[in-house]
């Protein structure tokens, strides 16, 4: 059902689909393709995520699906958390940094 009626929304390694869910807490899931390595970084990347999402207020009621793209693994663990807040919320980081 994500699949065909979610919003796609990508920035930096990640794609996140999202739709509504049933009432209650957000549903989410993980996918670390064979792309990103073996099963060790396929996990890695899939526990990075969880511990970034633990960061993110996710609206009530709302499905997810995260697909772990490369640059997760070697993104600095901000980042992650800014790409999520993103893609999951629709909305601008917090903060943004200048690069110079």
């Amino acid at each position: 059902m994500i699949y065909q009626k979610g919003v796609r929304r990508r920035c930096g390694g990640l794609l996140v689909l999202s739709a509504p869910g049933t009432p209650g807490p957000p549903q989410v899931g993980f996918v670390a393709g064979k792309a990103l390595g073996n099963a060790v970084r396929r996990n890695r990347a899939k526990r990075r995520l969880r511990a970034a999402l633990e960061q993110v207020a996710v609206a009530p009621g709302t499905a997810h699906v995260v697909i772990a793209g490369a640059g997760v693994l070697s993104a600095e663990f901000d980042r992650l958390v800014e790409w999520l807040e993103m893609t999951m919320t629709g909305s601008e980081p917090r903060s943004v940094e200048v690069e110079t």
